[in-house]
């Protein structure tokens, strides 16, 4: 279970550094973005696609743009990881109290 949701982080750290390379650079071609980011043609291309159905960027002529809804997120973006890691904080010490309570009954 742990191993699928740090897959998906990843998944979802290489979608943001494409989305912010896209707000940075637009517009913008797969090819330009896969030199930019070192990142592997189809992987640029799988996360345009995702990024697009999502209603984050558009294609245009001249490649790649960034929708208000992208803006929207990044402006947003530290505020919602916070509280991601303030879950999983929370998680970690309920883990390690529960440990603690285990070794205190054995």
């Amino acid at each position: 279970m742990i191993g699928k949701v740090k897959a998906e982080i990843e998944l979802m750290k290489r979608h943001m550094e494409v989305m912010q390379a896209v707000v940075s650079n637009q517009p913008i071609g797969i090819m330009k973005l896969s030199e930019l980011l070192d990142q592997p043609f189809h992987r640029v291309r799988y996360s345009l696609r995702v990024l697009e159905h999502l209603g984050y960027i558009r294609a245009s002529p001249s490649g790649a743009v960034a929708t208000k809804a992208a803006e929207d997120l990044l402006e947003g973006l530290d505020t919602e990881l916070d509280e991601m890691i303030a879950m999983l904080e929370t998680m970690k010490h309920q883990g390690s109290a529960e440990r603690r309570d285990d070794q205190i009954r054995d």
